[in-house]
Order: C-alpha cells, then sequence, then structure tokens
C-alpha cells in the first residue's frame, strides 16, 4: 500500500483548499494522472499523481484545507501490473540473505552481542559533551565577515541574530556589542510595523448589519483573501506616487489595424495591450530602476537582467496577474498569442504557479470597461506598474489648427523609494514616444 501526499505546490505555499477530488474508491490511478483540483492563494491548480495503483481509502473532502506533505489517500499498488511482475523479484532478493545470516545463529550467539555492546555502553559519557551542538548552530564565520569577539557573537546567537548581516563600527569593520543590539532593534521594529499593518487591517470590528436588513455572507475565496493581504500590505510598505499622461494613439490604431490581417492568419487577436506589452519591455531595458526590487532589509537594490511583464486579468473569482516571459525577445504577434493562452487559463483555473511568478512590471488595463484615470497599487515586490484607461477621441490643436485625434489616458504609480519624480515621468514620456511612433517598436524591437 502506498500514501498520496500533498506535494511541493510553490515558494511560500503551505496550505490549499480542496476545490474537487477527481478520483474515487476502486479507481485505478497513473502516474501524473490529475487527482486533485486545490486552490491556493495564487491560483486554482490540478495535482498530478506521483503514484500508481487502486485506490482503496480516501482521507478528505472538498472544502478541506490541507497541508504540503499530508497524506490524501491510499492506494494499493498490487493493482499496477508493474508492481505485480516485481514483487516476486523482490521476495527472492530479500529471502536469501536472510535465510544465509540468519538460519546459522544461535541462542548463544544472539546473549553474547548484547553483552558486548553494553561493555561499550558506558561510552555516552562522552556523548556528555553535548554542548557542542550548540556551537554548530551557531552562524558560520564566512569568509570575509567582520570579524566579532566571542562574546559578541554569543549575543547575537542568544537574541537570534545572525552575525553575518551585521556591518561593524569598530575599527577594521570589527563588530561591537552596540551594533548587535542596534541590529536586533531594527529587526524588532520592523516586524512591529508589519504586525500593526496586519492588525489595522482588522481594526475597526464591524456593525451587526442584521439590524438593517437581510444580508448575506460568503468566506472568501483564497486568491481573493490573498489578493487584500497582499495590496493592503504594499499600500502600507510603498510610498507611492501615481503620474497621469495621455498618448495620441491615432497612428498606432492605423498600424494596429493593418497588421491585424497578418495576425488574424495566425490565429492572434492583436489588441494595444499586446503592442503595449513589447514597449514596457523595451522601456525597461532604457530604465532598470523600473525592473528592480527594494530590498529594505540588506539595504539594496536588485536589478532584474530579464524582462517580464504581467497582464492582470479580472477573473469570477478574483484579480490575477499571468505573466509574460522574456517578452522582449518576442515580436507583437508572439506576445499577442501567449496572453491569449495565459488569460484564458486564468479565467478558467488552469493558470500554474509558474505562469503567476517572475514578473517585473505590470499593466492592468481597464479601458475595455471604461474610466478616465485611476490609481493601481504597485504589484509588490515590483517597483512600478502601468495603468490604461478608455481612450477617446478629443481635439487636439496641432500645427495652428484643431484636429480629432484618438487618445489614450495612462496612469502610471511607482516606488517612491528607488524612482524620482523625473525618471518617472521620464519613463512614461518614453512609453508615450514609442506609441506615437510605431515604427520605433520595428526599428528598436
Amino acid at each position: 500500500m502506498k500514501n498520496f501526499k500533498i506535494p511541493e505546490l510553490g515558494e511560500n505555499i503551505k496550505s490549499a483548499s480542496i476545490v474537487k477530488v477527481l478520483v474515487k474508491v476502486g479507481d485505478v490511478i497513473e502516474i501524473d494522472q490529475a487527482v486533485l483540483e486545490l486552490e491556493t492563494d495564487k491560483a486554482t491548480i490540478e495535482v498530478p499523481s506521483d503514484i500508481v495503483g487502486k485506490v482503496i481509502s480516501i482521507s478528505v473532502n472538498e472544502g478541506d484545507t490541507v497541508t504540503i506533505g499530508q497524506e490524501i489517500f491510499a492506494v494499493d499498488d498490487a493493482a499496477s501490473g508493474q508492481t505485480l511482475v516485481q514483487e516476486p523479484i523482490i521476495a527472492q532478493k530479500v529471502e536469501t540473505p536472510v535465510e544465509v545470516k540468519v538460519a546459522p545463529a544461535t541462542v548463544e550467539e544472539k546473549v553474547e552481542i548484547p553483552e558486548k555492546e553494553e561493555v561499550f555502553v558506558p561510552a555516552p559519557t562522552v556523548a556528555a559533551d553535548a554542548p557542542k551542538v550548540i556551537v554548530e548552530n551557531q552562524p558560520p564565520i564566512v569568509p570575509n565577515a567582520a570579524p566579532a569577539a566571542p562574546s559578541v557573537r554569543r549575543l547575537a546567537r542568544e537574541i537570534g541574530v545572525d552575525v553575518n548581516q551585521i556591518k561593524g563600527s569598530g575599527p577594521g569593520g570589527r563588530i561591537l556589542l552596540d551594533d548587535v543590539k542596534a541590529f536586533s532593534k531594527i529587526l524588532h521594529l520592523q516586524r512591529n510595523e508589519i504586525q500593526h499593518i496586519r492588525a489595522e487591517q482588522h481594526a475597526e470590528p464591524l456593525p451587526d448589519f442584521t439590524k438593517f436588513g437581510e444580508i448575506e455572507m460568503q468566506a472568501m475565496s483564497n486568491i481573493r483573501y490573498k489578493t487584500a493581504e497582499h495590496l493592503s500590505h504594499a499600500w502600507h510598505t510603498i510610498p507611492h506616487v501615481t503620474q497621469f499622461d495621455k498618448a495620441d494613439i491615432t497612428a498606432l490604431e492605423e498600424f494596429r489595424k493593418s497588421y491585424a490581417k497578418e495576425a488574424d492568419k495566425q490565429g492572434v487577436k492583436l489588441t494595444v495591450t499586446a503592442i503595449l506589452v513589447k514597449v514596457i519591455a523595451l522601456a525597461l531595458k532604457k530604465f532598470p530602476q523600473f525592473n528592480a526590487s527594494v530590498d529594505m532589509q540588506n539595504k539594496q537594490l536588485i536589478y532584474k537582467k530579464y524582462y517580464n511583464v504581467g497582464i492582470a486579468v479580472d477573473t469570477d473569482f478574483g484579480l490575477m496577474v499571468p505573466v509574460i516571459r522574456n517578452a522582449d525577445q518576442m515580436n507583437v504577434i508572439e506576445i499577442a498569442r501567449e496572453m491569449n493562452v495565459l488569460a484564458e487559463k486564468a479565467r478558467t483555473k488552469k493558470a500554474g504557479i509558474a505562469d503567476l511568478s517572475g514578473g517585473c512590471f505590470t499593466i492592468t488595463n481597464l479601458g475595455g470597461i471604461g474610466g478616465t484615470a485611476f490609481t493601481p497599487i504597485v504589484n509588490a515586490p515590483e517597483v512600478a506598474i502601468l495603468g490604461v484607461s478608455r481612450g477617446q477621441t478629443e481635439s487636439v490643436y496641432i500645427d495652428g489648427k484643431f484636429e480629432p485625434r484618438l487618445m489614450l489616458p495612462f496612469s502610471l504609480s511607482y516606488d517612491h523609494r528607488i524612482i524620482d519624480g523625473a525618471d518617472g515621468i521620464r519613463f512614461l514620456r518614453w512609453i508615450i514616444d514609442a506609441i506615437e511612433n510605431p515604427m520605433k517598436l520595428i526599428v528598436e524591437g
């Protein structure tokens, strides 16, 4: 008998809710057969089996919350043709050595062996030197680490601080007791800030709404709850700045329509968003601070050398952001095709963890619904997000006269810790210039 257990589902995912159990008692399952549909805090995914056999018992129900490594069902592996063939071979191999070793043994010999072991039992007095285990648990002294006295390392160890992460203020970068205390205080303040943010979300108790009329309560899905938690954290920890501008997409629309015929032949619908993905990928190369993340704990800026663009997708069960990888290496037709595939996966709960991770920058387009502008929240650990609203024809003064032009509103939100206002508007104006001059995509893309 073998047990199927919940496998690793992705980084930082410790539990999930069971949406569907795709097998029942009596079913014979194969390797890679989908056996569960799970909802994590990032996506709804199908989990394949890593064992074969006949299901003999199931220990969970739909709606249960399960953890990584939890046993879900048991199978009789005798139902597998492979196992039935292998069993007699294994039995022959096991029986032969057991008979050779056990048969000649006598009762006297069995008594002598434990006696000899008991003679050496006093040796554990050496094991009384167990304090050595404590030494092994201390942070290792890595090459080029700032020096610190044993008393300093002991204090860091006792208060749960990695001495190798501390910058020493003593002579030659030597770590002092005060350095350890100051570093610990910073960590403590950061933890308190995070706890304060989480508590703030639940600070105000809700009134009893039933006093005012009929209500209906629905439990949040994991995706909806994680979205609320993630955006609340981003809003409270990132100093947001949002800049607004408009792009004249009259020429772009002509370009898109002329190119759309070629896209139709390949079964792809070419959209403004697909073109924007290409433009953003090029812009991230020109402005590396927009393709970065902020590491406040280690006082570092992390610059990425890859260009993955996320597209916010509105679904019935919450906001999802599938990611187009290496968008800089794709043309607009390839991007449009990948967008269609990922959007369909998101809306049908087929998007996997890999489809939703690794983004560098996010585009959220509400133009299909309406609106003139909005302030999108940065999708941390990214540092910027571009919001797109509904385009409309406006009268624009050009060369001494007013002309009707199709104008598209943009809202660029960014993290002011790494991006200054001047850089923000330069980035946005570069995007607008690329969109207003479509040939730039061909020349530079």
